[in-house]
């Protein structure tokens, strides 16, 4: 059996190619560095993180994109002898405006040196590349800012030349969608007599879907499934895999075809979700009438899936602790927006550590020392060993349970004006108008500080239970000291602050370093575990 989510923790938009029998999904990473993740399996069943390939300067750059703006759904396809990805890089999303460029990469190998950008259109996002015989066809969802007109304008497609890099020829507004609206995320495919587009609609929250239409030529007109979605969740609060939709489908080397899509699990009780929106994958099969269904009827989405007819291949498990004693960091640590991540961290100045350097502060959209990894389950405990002497309150490191700039719990070490150093906790709990939030007070209402020794090593703790989180800190990793405070982890979720329709990443736990003084004062991390149950 398939248990969904097949890839857990924040892992949206899922696109999947199958090269020989060899599966490969890529995935939405917004604003976290480096973009795309591509995930690879021989069996459906188990899926390794194999490439991230926007990787430098020339094919991605966010310094200065908004939260949960960055890289939305790539499209992950393959043609004779190289892959091609077609990515956006969102600059805005708030308000009427969205702008959003559309480029075109491609590699020989999945986890190669994928070439520089070509830069095809910025109408809208969501974009796709269908191969169809001796030709190429681009789709995106085109954005209408304008007054009193539907946002999303309906699916644009236009062909691409290879030969001229570029897009050539008119340009055609396909399919307006249904009645549900919030038409996005074209994937076409070829089907007997027919071309089916495969869309995503009625938005990214609790009424998100899958819907089907056909037409016999390409560039319309394009009939909608009279049977309804394909795929939801709307309608059965009670399913633990809600927001089902915006997918993709799959034909194996034994003509069985397969839909990965995303979904989240949100906390029993609470429409909340901090690992986001993840992958998940049905069974389908093709009904007398030529439309796509779920082998195990309906159209709601199930966690366990029929079995496989392919050979099971598991992957190494990753390791629960990561000691800093190699050149490079696991592809599972990602950091924020900047394709200069050596200005901020070293695996060398200090052997067997990773040195962060204070940067600026933790909700910059610019540049800022964090080093992170996803939540992958809803109870969980991190721990991390930590050198770090300030010099002045503007100086802090720690363990951070993070979101986006205003949605945060940050265990982390100071000092005061006497040069004491102390733990403290910091908080942004989702509104982007107020500032952080100290949560630690003493009768008096004043900020506890929780003094500790100088020059000593400081072991930080984050242990999360659902909607819980509690943070502790030792001097010897045996005698754990836990700060008698439970804070609301269901803030730091797709849900919370601006809601689901303006968040669209998930819950990460890794490790910082501020210096607002601007003087660069570093933080050693010796190790990093990442325990779940």
């Amino acid at each position: 059996m398939i248990n969904n989510p097949i890839l857990k923790g924040f892992n949206p938009d899922p696109s999947i190619v199958r090269v020989g029998d060899d599966y490969y999904i890529a995935t939405s990473t917004f604003e976290w560095y480096p973009g795309v993740q591509i995930h690879h399996s021989k069996d459906l069943v188990n899926w390794r993180l194999i490439a991230q390939p926007l990787n430098r300067k020339e094919l991605l750059d966010m310094r200065g994109n908004a939260d949960s703006c960055g890289i939305w759904a790539p499209c992950l396809s393959y043609d004779s002898d190289r892959f091609y990805l077609i990515y956006t890089d969102v600059k805005r999303h708030d308000g009427s405006f969205k702008d959003s460029h559309n480029y075109l990469t491609t590699c020989e190998t999945v986890d190669g040196v994928w070439s520089d950008p070509i830069y095809l259109n910025s109408s809208g996002f969501d974009p796709s590349l269908f191969h169809d015989e001796d030709r190429k066809w681009f789709l995106n969802m085109v954005w209408d800012y304008r007054p009193g007109n539907n946002p999303f304008g309906g699916i644009l497609l236009q062909e691409y030349c290879e030969e001229a890099k570029k897009l050539v020829g008119p340009v055609h507004n396909i399919f307006k969608g249904t009645k549900i609206g919030f038409t996005e995320a074209p994937h076409l495919y070829r089907h007997n007599d027919y071309y089916y587009l495969l869309t995503a609609e009625g938005g990214t929250e609790y009424d998100h879907c899958m819907t089907f239409a056909r037409s016999k030529n390409i560039e319309g007109p394009y009939e909608a499934d009279p049977n309804g979605y394909f795929l939801t969740s709307k309608d059965n609060p009670s399913l633990k895999l809600q927001r089902a939709g915006h997918g993709d489908i799959v034909e194996t080397q034994n003509d069985e075809i397969y839909a990965v899509h995303l979904c989240s699990r949100p906390l029993l009780g609470l429409k909340r979700s901090p690992m986001g929106r993840e992958t998940g994958i049905q069974k389908a099969y093709w009904d007398d009438d030529g439309w796509l269904k779920l082998v195990d009827g309906g159209n709601e989405p199930f966690e366990q899936v029929a079995d496989v007819n392919l050979k099971l291949h598991p992957w190494p498990e990753v390791p629960s602790k990561y000691n800093f004693n190699e050149s490079f960091l696991p592809n599972y640590f990602q950091w924020l927006r900047t394709p200069f991540p050596e200005k901020f961290y070293s695996l060398s100045e200090k052997e067997g550590y990773l040195r962060l350097y204070g940067k600026q502060s933790l909700g910059n959209q610019f540049e800022q020392a964090l080093i992170a990894r996803r939540q992958q389950s809803p109870v969980f405990q991190t721990t991390t060993k930590i050198d770090f002497n300030p010099f002045t309150f503007q100086q802090m490191a720690g363990l951070v349970c993070y979101y986006n700039s205003h949605k945060y719990h940050y265990l982390f070490i100071s000092c005061d004006d006497e040069k004491q150093k102390y733990i403290s906790i910091m908080s942004c709990e989702g509104d982007p108008t107020t500032f952080s939030t100290f949560p630690l007070y003493d009768s008096n209402n004043h900020i506890n500080q929780i003094e500790i020794p100088a020059n000593q090593s400081i072991f930080l703790r984050a242990s999360v239970n659902h909607q819980d989180l509690i943070f502790s800190w030792s001097l010897d990793n045996k005698a754990w000291n836990i700060i008698d405070l439970i804070l609301d982890y269901s803030l730091i979720s797709d849900e919370a602050g601006k809601g689901a329709g303006n968040s669209f990443t998930g819950a990460f736990v890794g490790m910082c370093c501020q210096d607002l003084s601007g003087q660069s004062n570093f933080a050693d991390f010796e190790f990093f575990e990442y325990i779940e149950e």
